[in-house]
């Protein structure tokens, strides 16, 4: 199997079965729809069904800064039905942040639409379900409002949200810090609590604790952290976030986040999802990949059959009255700033006021990047009004620091800009005129730059810029996301009729394009 399974950011990985279909949800932040939702008939190939978050009314995320939103959900499956709880941390209203909080919401489709957030009182974030007969467990970890650093647990009515007893602490941990992502499972005789400690960087690493009741007192493992690469020279890291499922012929197995270094200091493409086996001493504590590290390619008698689904088109035309699941917004969009029908087959991005620097709602439709070595390219059709007016393709981190190549007016004249920001700092380029006509924007990608050029109507071919991809990295950029690809609209500011129309957008891998991907 290789790893990751998930690529790009798709972080704080949980997985349930439903006879021999898994379900696995990751961490969504300030996009929207929040909550992608994947499903594997075999734990290696995965395709995205949807989101479990499509509604405003289940995830308001109007002024969420940067790495706010939607953190660390839990899937579970129990009586014939789906649920996904998770944490809304914090958004921004009338200019001051406020606290979110723990909901869940439920559906007997997975693939379909689900229910109206039920909200839970106990605090914390990165909340779990366990159901055992009538009884369901929530669990979630103990942040400033708790007395101890460590992961809590109280009983609610499935069906109503209800706390049906007082908040527990259970376990601190073995000392690590930023104990999270807790997860309560049976399995034998005794009760298993896994955590996440030493935060979702370089010292990340996944323990467990057990106990012959569901409050404890929990024993720690004995081997303790089960899963860590931390002081380890290798290619991923920042191993954790765990959680375990059972497949149909009782072998266990581990998801869980780990970021990819190509070069060893920086990564731009975020936690991505991995996976690795999981067996049990025999006194009962788990074992993760056989106490190995965790490689990109790795070997599993146990695996189940192999379920691999057709490859996704490389190429979006933008012919379906819907968007595809790999495509999001920054925030809760706006219905006036894009449209699937205003002509046809084509995408339409109003020049809206805000900008890429704004914590707002701009006209922006993005995808993850999922590889080092790729290349992103649209068509754009855009005739710009006033020298406010800019349409483009972006390679996104955050609000302070993205990098994008646009159309706009200089000049009187229709002319390309490459405009970079790394926090304060800005930089703009700008091409000689470029005419009128349709015009295809490029971003070539390895795993130090970005290269943007474009091909004017004419087939003239024009490189415009380089920046270094570390500057987009987390290492760099702060935050908990990778960077996302994708398409852009504004008028800086300003009012405007304007929009712009893009083709299709492509999203090619090196292995499709230039051979064998390293």
């Amino acid at each position: 199997m290789k790893n990751p399974i998930i690529p790009g950011f798709h972080p704080d990985p949980s997985i349930c079965r439903a006879g021999g279909d898994y379900f696995l949800v990751t961490s969504s932040f300030e996009y929207f729809p929040g909550v992608p939702i994947h499903h594997s008939r075999d734990l290696v190939n995965w395709r995205q069904i949807g989101h479990c978050l499509t509604r405003k009314s289940q995830l308001f995320l109007e002024g969420a800064p940067s790495s706010g939103g939607v953190y660390a959900p839990t899937i579970r499956h129990h009586d014939g039905r789906f649920y996904m709880v998770t944490t809304n941390v914090a958004r921004q209203v009338d200019g001051r942040v406020e606290e979110g909080g723990n909901f869940y919401v439920s559906t007997d489709d997975p693939a379909g639409e689900w229910s109206e957030p039920i909200w839970v009182k106990q605090r914390g974030i990165d909340p779990s379900l366990y159901f055992e007969g009538e009884k369901t467990y929530f669990t979630s970890n103990g942040t400033a409002w708790a007395a101890s650093r460590g992961l809590y647990q109280c009983e609610i009515d499935i069906r109503t949200g209800e706390q049906l007893n007082d908040t527990v602490f259970l376990w601190p941990g073995t000392g690590g810090a930023y104990v999270e992502a807790p997860h309560l499972f049976k399995r034998g005789n005794y009760y298993y609590l896994m955590a996440a400690e030493g935060g979702t960087e370089r010292c990340h690493m996944e323990t467990v604790a057990r106990s012959s009741t569901p409050y404890g007192p929990f024993e720690p493992c004995p081997h303790n952290p089960i899963l860590t690469h931390r002081s380890l020279p290798t290619l991923i890291q920042s191993t954790g976030h765990a959680d375990f499922v059972e497949d149909l012929d009782g072998n266990w197995w581990a998801v869980f986040l780990g970021v990819r270094f190509p070069g060893g200091l920086w990564s731009n493409l975020g936690r991505e999802t991995f996976l690795a086996p999981v067996t049990w001493t025999a006194d009962g504590w788990p074992i993760v990949n056989g106490g190995q590290r965790i490689m990109p390619d790795m070997e599993s008698e146990h695996l189940p059959p192999s379920y691999p689904w057709p490859a996704l088109p490389i190429r979006d035309d933008f012919d379906s009255p819907k968007l595809g699941f790999q495509w999001v917004f920054l925030r809760n969009p706006l219905s006036e700033n894009w449209s699937l029908t205003e002509r046809p087959g084509s995408l339409k991005l109003r020049c809206a006021r805000a900008t890429l620097n704004d914590l707002e709602s701009p006209a922006f439709l993005a995808r993850r990047q999922e590889h080092f070595d790729a290349q992103a390219s649209t068509a754009i059709d855009f005739s710009p009004r006033t020298e406010h007016d800019e349409a483009g393709i972006s390679v996104y981190q955050n609000d302070s620091h993205h990098s994008e190549a646009a159309i706009t007016l200089r000049g009187g004249r229709r002319v390309a800009i490459v405009r970079r920001r790394i926090g304060t700092a800005f930089t703009e380029t700008i091409s000689e005129p470029i005419g009128d006509g349709l015009i295809t924007l490029f971003i070539q990608i390895d795993k130090d730059w970005y290269t943007f050029a474009l091909t004017t109507a004419a087939g003239q071919r024009v490189e415009l810029a380089r920046h270094e991809t570390r500057y987009l990295s987390t290492e760099v950029a702060g935050g908990f996301v990778g960077v996302m690809l994708g398409m852009y609209a504004t008028a800086r500011g300003t009012i405007s009729k304007s929009g712009a129309y893009f083709e299709w957008f492509e999203y090619q891998p090196k292995q499709t394009v230039f051979g064998a991907l390293r």
